[in-house]
Formats: C-alpha cells, structure tokens, sequence
C-alpha cells in the first residue's frame, strides 16, 4: 500500500493525523540548516503567482546526501520515521548509526520521511529525499532531466522554491483538477525562455501532452490575445 496514493481521510485513519503546515514553517524547520532544502508543489506556485488557493499538502525537498545533516537539524525536535514502499514506518531514532549515508540508515526503497514532535502528536512534515546535488537539480521522476542549482530555485521571504515550470513538469504527470487549474493560472506569467523549458521536458518525459500546444505559443502572442 501506497500511503501517498490514500485520500487525506483514509491516511489520517491509518497513520494518524496531520496538523497543516506553511512555507514560513517550514523555513523555520530549517533556520541555520547546513544543507539545501526548497519546497514544490502547489505553494511554490502561489509564491510565484501570488495567487493564494487552499493547499491539502506541502512538498517539502532536501538531498538524500545530506541526511545526516536533516538528522542533527531535527534532533530533539522532531521524530523521524522512513515511510517504505509498502507503506510500512520506520523510525529512525538518533543514536541509529548517526554518521551512516541513506543507504544505510533507510530501508530500501525510501523515498521520504515524516516527522513529528513525538508519538501523541500529529505528523508535521512530509520530507521528500531528492537525488540532486548542491550543483543540480535532478527530476525525480526521470533523472535525464537535470538543471544547475544555481537555476533552480529561487527565495521569497526567507523560503526556498523550485522555479514554476519545474514544479509543473511534476503537475503534468498528475493533471488533477488542482494541477490544471494552477495551470492556467501561471501561463500567461511565464517568459518564453520557461515555456521553452517546460515545453522540452514534457516532450522528453511525457510525449504528447494537452500543454504542449499553449506553451508553444509566446507571451507576448497570449497577450496580445488577450
């Protein structure tokens, strides 16, 4: 079983509850961190947009290298539990090989952790592992997909975000109602030069796709269309 692929009901059932969290929390999680860490999904759009809407999840990423790292910068502040493949939690508790690598801490397969304060609390944060590097992005989903750091994020107020059309080569995949209606609302923001990108990744990724044909045309066609 999937737990990411349960509805938020169903996973508070079989997991426990979750308390909602912001992209502000999150960078206080992360104050002094030595690693990298940004956020994606859904919030990176609205902070790109500006644009709010309501948020069922928060997509938070930090290298699977730096492990370690996340484990000092939670210790004695939140509990960490690997969530398996199955759909098994794992704790991993402190003082468990502390300088060993995700491939010897993790069982197989993982791919994030949750955290929370302790067991009679509810779950706080959902950690994706990602395979990038301090010097590139790397796409989870197809790691010929690749971008320099240096590019790929980018800070508001404090937080770390995937650049827009990153964060909707992930959308792509899914088109939930959610994702197409984000959808239209960053098109008519993004230059030529992250439509081009968005445009060749989806092509390499996914084929053909119902975005293709809107990302084609340039910004300034859209606007003076409109």
């Amino acid at each position: 079983m999937d737990p990411f692929e349960l509805d938020d009901v169903a996973q508070a059932d079989l997991y426990g509850p979750w308390v909602s969290r912001s992209p502000g929390d999150v960078a206080e999680l992360f104050r002094g961190y030595l690693g990298s860490w940004w956020i994606s999904g859904g919030w990176a759009v609205e902070a790109f947009t500006g644009v709010s809407r309501k948020h069922v999840d928060l997509d938070v990423y930090v290298l699977r290298s730096q492990l370690k790292s996340l484990r000092v910068q939670l210790s004695g502040r939140q509990h960490v539990w690997a969530v398996t493949p199955g759909g098994a939690l794992y704790p991993i508790a402190p003082e468990k090989n502390p300088e060993g690598s995700a491939e010897e801490v993790l069982p197989e397969g993982t791919r994030d952790v949750w955290t929370r304060r302790n067991g009679r609390q509810p779950w706080e944060f959902d950690i994706a592992l990602s395979e990038s590097s301090q010097e590139e992005w790397v796409y989870q989903h197809d790691g010929s997909v690749r971008r320099p750091m240096s590019e790929a994020l980018w800070e508001k107020d404090g937080v770390f975000y995937v650049q827009p059309e990153m964060a909707f080569l992930s959308k792509a995949r899914t088109m939930t109602p959610r994702d197409v209606s984000d959808f239209e609302v960053v098109l008519p923001l993004l230059s030529d030069d992250r439509r081009a990108w968005l445009r060749g990744a989806i092509e390499s990724t996914l084929g053909d796709h119902p975005w293709l044909a809107p990302l084609a045309e340039s910004a300034g066609d859209e606007a003076v269309r409109e």
